[in-house]
């Protein structure tokens, strides 16, 4: 990594880090403060290490001066006499006893407690995501707002509402107790695939984002992993289904940002290390005896990383889409479901299956559907290619799906 991909690299991984510490230190209401010591520490590592060069350990350096800004800014402030001042045994001791702990063991423990505090149930679920992607993962608002394929101001009014809900029913970072971790785990975990799914599936053409939204949601679910109250089967069915989509993440896409379909994917590029740790969370997600949607979708995800075309293959994928639907309908599911049918049965099958969705506002459906006609009815194949462009939001997906028509009107003359 050279220099000036550091600083960058140190923001999305320390970020969220210190702040997590100052704010639990301190309390989530004054979590804006800790921000701006943070904010203010790497402005400083900018300019200095531009100056000065690399520190020999530029991570401990940040700590250093983090923990220094915060007690330089306690120092002019009355957030001391008011909050941490009552906390020691007497005055003189001040300053001196007043400790940032940024410790391996602390750092984990204020995160995995920021996680349970932003996922509080009374925080709308959208703002618990951009929430999640601004304290926990580092993410500026314009990143944010491409993410979401929305404006600045609408994330502005998402984080102001939250950290209002946060400071009115007074949230404190803290993990809950037993019976509430379980209460609430199940919406942390949902917080974190809905992070995930906005990087993989998002809309925004920006490659670089997709694909820290999805590795920040994985380390994330780790931390879940790494605690004993919170290691439950489906956070490990959830960790390997995000294990086993970020190891084709590099074959989805084409140089000029293309989204390739699965059959024509390069399988060279998928990654191997995360196929294999895909495996071995699944085999942790087996424990008890419950299933749930990521257990499905996981085990979905396991066929689509295998190389070899087994005979039944996408026989499997049927029948756990099936389950899948039964659990929890969605008409995206239901779509790719189809797919795995015109795969494990055959096309005309799939075609009647698919028209019953009726998802016309929706270009994926028309994509489908003009790939099933292709050979079979090729008219109809480009007609919904067509509706499929006019639909497609993004310029990548416009210019995949020019491609096909142009290649399907080819073929129409040739014929």
């Amino acid at each position: 990594m050279n220099d000036k991909e550091l600083i960058p690299n140190l923001f999305r991984t320390e970020f969220s880090k210190i702040v997590s510490v100052i704010s639990k230190r301190f309390g989530l209401e004054h979590i804006e403060i800790a921000e701006d010591i943070v904010s203010d520490t790497f402005l400083l590592a900018s300019e200095t290490w531009g100056l000065k060069g690399l520190p020999e350990n530029p991570t401990a350096w940040l700590y250093v001066v983090a923990k220094n800004k915060t007690k330089d800014y306690l120092k002019r402030s009355n957030l001391f006499t008011r909050k941490i001042a009552k906390e020691l045994k007497n005055n003189s001791e001040k300053l001196v006893e007043l400790e940032i702990d940024l410790s391996d063991e602390n750092i984990f423990d204020s995160q995995l407690q920021m996680m349970f505090t932003i996922c509080h149930p009374s925080i709308p679920k959208e703002s618990q995501i951009a929430l999640s992607l601004k304290i926990l993962c580092g993410f500026g608002i314009d990143e944010i707002a491409v993410a979401f394929l929305t404006n600045k101001e609408n994330i502005n009014k998402r984080l102001f509402r939250a950290k209002s809900k946060i400071k009115k029913e007074k949230i404190k970072i803290e993990l809950p107790n037993e019976q509430e971790i379980i209460n609430r785990l199940e919406n942390v975990v949902s917080t974190l695939y809905l992070l995930f799914n906005e990087g993989y599936y998002s809309l925004s053409d920006n490659n670089v984002i997709r694909k820290d939204l999805c590795f920040e949601a994985m380390r994330l679910t780790h931390l879940l992993i790494k605690n004993e109250a919170t290691n439950k089967p489906y956070v490990n069915a959830l960790l390997s289904l995000m294990c086993f989509h970020s190891s084709r993440f590099d074959a989805r896409f084409s140089d000029t940002g293309e989204i390739i379909l699965y059959e024509e994917q390069n399988k060279n590029l998928w990654n191997d290390e995360l196929i294999a740790k895909g495996n071995y969370y699944l085999i942790e997600s087996t424990r008890g005896n419950e299933i749930s949607k990521y257990h499905l979708e996981a085990s979905i995800a396991y066929w689509h990383c295998s190389k070899l075309e087994k005979k039944n293959k996408w026989e499997n994928i049927l029948q756990l889409y099936n389950q899948l639907l039964q659990m929890q309908y969605s008409p995206i599911a239901a779509l790719n479901r189809t797919y795995a049918l015109s795969k494990a049965k055959n096309k005309t099958v799939a075609i009647k299956e698919a028209e019953k969705l009726k998802l016309e506002n929706n270009h994926l459906y028309h994509s489908l559907l003009g790939e099933l006609y292709k050979n079979i009815d090729n008219s109809k194949a480009l007609k919904h290619l067509e509706i499929s462009y006019s639909l497609a939001k993004t310029d990548s997906d416009k210019s995949s799906i020019l491609n096909k028509i142009t290649t399907l009107k080819n073929l129409l003359k040739s014929g």
